[in-house]
């Protein structure tokens, strides 16, 4: 790229981090490789993160306190703007559901996590796919509609014994880099029966540090889509315009 005019125009990713600290620092990852990917030599990404306290988030989603949450937020992406970003991207999947009316409200445009996920899965001809993600990402109905209104797609969650269990380990092990076996069989055991019992051709990884537990190799015949890395492919190529 010696021979492009510098400063080498992209627009700025605006980053809602913090939600976790693991997964924001994969987000930052992604996001570099993929801009060097496209552009070559020494070009990264050109980002601003704010980063929220992972605690007050844990607090506030285990109380259900998402008015509490809501503001919370909406001061973080205010920031966000004032500092100069294009776009704006959450490194959660739970976050997105109050996110999407406080961007609204401070005209950024928002690069929603289920949208690359749900391109992604109909471009393998998928129409059925499980969701695993925090309680609050399996049963509510915000993610699952999206992907049902404007992606066509079936979505099923686990049993209230396991949404229970997979929520456990992502906030007491994933979210600390805490990565165990007996957890990833844990979770292949269960994506197996929503395979058997309900249909499932596909696993979304419904939270971003789901991926660091569940990798393809460990299940080859079902295919795995990590909303973290193609959440990042999004924002970059809304950043090079591309």
């Amino acid at each position: 790229m010696s021979d492009v005019a510098r400063p080498l125009h992209q627009k700025t990713i605006g980053i809602l981090g913090g939600a976790s600290n693991v997964a924001t620092g994969e987000y930052y990852k992604f996001l570099n490789a993929a801009v060097n990917d496209r552009l070559g030599g020494w070009d990264i990404a050109e980002t601003l993160i704010s980063g929220m306290n992972f605690g007050n988030i844990e607090a506030f989603v285990r109380a259900g306190n998402w008015d509490a949450l809501a503001a919370y937020m909406d001061a973080k992406v205010a920031a966000l703007v004032a500092a100069g970003a294009d776009v704006l991207i959450c490194v959660s999947n739970t976050l997105h559901a109050p996110l999407e009316p406080i961007c609204a409200q401070h005209d950024i445009p928002l690069i929603h996590i289920a949208d690359p996920t749900g391109e992604a899965i109909g471009a393998q001809g998928l129409t059925r796919v499980a969701l695993f993600g925090t309680r609050p990402v399996m049963e509510t109905k915000y993610l699952r509609d999206r992907y049902r209104d404007v992606h066509g797609l079936e979505v099923v969650i686990p049993s209230e014994a396991e949404r229970a269990e997979i929520d456990r380990i992502i906030f007491d092990e994933l979210v600390k880099s805490d990565i165990r076996e007996t957890s990833r069989q844990t979770y292949l055991s269960i994506a197996d029966r929503l395979v058997r019992e309900e249909g499932a051709q596909g696993l979304v990884l419904g939270c971003t540090e789901i991926f660091l537990l569940l990798r393809p190799k460990d299940a080859p015949d079902l295919p795995m889509f990590n909303t973290a890395e193609l959440h990042c492919e999004a924002a970059v190529a809304a950043a090079l315009d591309v």
